[in-house]
């Protein structure tokens, strides 16, 4: 029994000494404030962006399943996106805070440097930084794959709500369809099709009955009991065949083409296309791979300016409004200069070490002046105490 206190004992001290109460205390408020404030940013961004999907919802009367399902398959973009600045406000707002109730001012008084009052946050922005590199680099186009297929199969099988009795719908530019009469949601009566998709050889189709069913990321209409009937252009003869099952696929009326997005590539596909690209394509994959790769560095670097304007410096009065000004300041520019650099990096790819440089300088900076103050603070630390021991001797 001894011997289990004294190695929990050991256990406390050496945790005590890795990660001291008040580090614990900085870091549990860190992670708080930015769950929280990522959550209720991104809920905001989502509810604002599902606006876009309740027509659909309305009209072609898909369930709630459907619609949250759609637009939840978003929120990994949305969280990859405000992360960073979400991270930066949180770290600003509490170091602000502490500096603002003295605690900062307490803390230095003890002997802490500010490289080890930054370490909470430091800690936090790159937690912060791992989870945007799992979203950045997998969930985030997993999810956005999955969406763009969905919302092409919804529009697929809104296609069939919109085959309305005794009216020539145009299902795409180059085919129309008629129904005479819905049996069910997805069946029909009296069908007659006009398909155009090959001008030199138009066919007409006509079937008794028929039903829609999702067919992949199409949709196929199964006729039965019918006619086809083919019209050569050149030569003016009309074939005619009779069949008792005959399948038509077509895309949605808005004629939606099923071509994957930048966003839902892999990496791999980024950096190593397949197919004959033109240069642009190929420059605007490749800036997409390098974006994904610096992007979840912006929580680090965003992080460490706001270490930065808070920790070095006295405090004074005017430093609470001067002090986060300057480093709202300067992640803007940031990121205003990183999504500049990323517009010319597609038209010349010689400019991808700049996007690295606008995310990792500001992360040396602040490394190379907290290490400087660290080393300044231990000399004098020192200086002291061989101050005081001499005339003990």
């Amino acid at each position: 029994m001894a011997g289990q206190q004294l190695n929990r004992t050991d256990h406390f001290a050496r945790l005590e000494r890795l990660c001291p109460l008040r580090d614990r205390y900085i870091l549990r408020h860190l992670l708080i404030g930015l769950a929280v404030l990522t959550g209720g940013a991104t809920a905001l961004i989502w509810l604002t962006q599902s606006l876009h999907f309740i027509g659909m919802i309305v009209q072609h009367g898909l369930s709630l399943l459907a619609f949250l399902h759609l637009t939840l398959l978003m929120l990994p973009s949305f969280i990859n996106v405000i992360l960073p600045v979400t991270c930066f406000l949180v770290i600003l707002w509490f170091y602000q805070r502490l500096a603002g109730d003295r605690e900062l001012t307490i803390l230095q008084a003890t002997g802490l440097s500010p490289l080890r009052l930054a370490c909470p946050g430091l800690v936090c922005a790159g937690l912060a930084t791992l989870l945007s590199y799992g979203l950045s680099l997998w969930g985030a186009p997993l999810a956005y794959h999955h969406f763009h297929r969905y919302e092409l199969e919804i529009r697929n099988r809104a296609a069939a709500f919109l085959l309305e009795e005794g009216v020539f719908t145009p299902v795409s530019k180059a085919m129309t369809v008629y129904i005479r009469e819905h049996h069910s949601d997805e069946s029909f009566g009296g069908i007659m099709i006009e398909d155009n998709r090959v001008p030199s050889n138009p066919v007409t189709i006509l079937a008794e009955d028929g039903l829609t069913e999702p067919h992949g990321d199409a949709l196929r209409l199964i006729l039965h009991n019918g006619s086809r009937q083919t019209l050569n252009r050149r030569t003016g003869e009309l074939s005619t065949l009779l069949f008792q099952l005959e399948t038509l696929d077509f895309g949605s009326p808005h004629d939606q083409a099923l071509s994957p997005d930048v966003a839902e590539l892999t990496m791999a596909q980024l950096f190593h296309p397949q197919g004959d690209l033109s240069t642009h394509t190929r420059n605007k994959l490749l800036i997409e791979g390098w974006t994904r790769l610096t992007g979840p560095l912006a929580c680090l670097s965003y992080g460490m300016i706001g270490l930065l304007c808070v920790l070095r410096g006295r405090f004074s009065k005017h430093g609470n409004i001067i002090r986060p000004t300057v480093a709202v300041l300067n992640v803007v520019g940031l990121m205003i200069l990183s999504l500049m650099l990323k517009n010319l990096a597609e038209r010349n790819p010689a400019l991808v070490p700049l996007l690295w440089g606008t995310v990792l300088l500001p992360i040396l900076v602040g490394a190379a002046l907290f290490l400087r103050d660290a080393t300044r603070h231990y000399r004098l630390g020192s200086s002291t105490e061989q101050t005081s021991s001499s005339p003990a001797q």
